[in-house]
């Protein structure tokens, strides 16, 4: 993925809530260099949902009817640091 693509995606993370951005953020920070093809497809996708959809996704009260964007969520909420990952305790 070329410099400008992912400061667009970079940019996309950036929600309107801090919660997600760190999420968002943190998977690209993690991945984006070597996201490409269908897994950037996906991601493209999640960032295309509206942050309330996001939100009840990542807090696990809810989960996208989309199988690739559900794996998605579960695997960025699983590879989030401590205190970030945006579920309930």
């Amino acid at each position: 993925m070329d410099l400008a693509h992912k400061s667009k995606l970079r940019w996309r993370c950036r929600r309107g809530m801090r919660e997600l951005d760190l999420l968002l953020a943190g998977h690209l920070d993690r991945h984006g260099d070597t996201l490409a093809g269908q897994p950037l497809e996906i991601f493209e996708r999640l960032l295309a949902a509206n942050d309330m959809d996001l939100y009840a996704w990542f807090t696990g009260r809810e989960t996208s009817d989309d199988t690739e964007l559900a794996a998605l969520v579960a695997t960025i909420v699983r590879e989030a640091p401590p205190g970030r990952s945006g579920t309930r305790t």
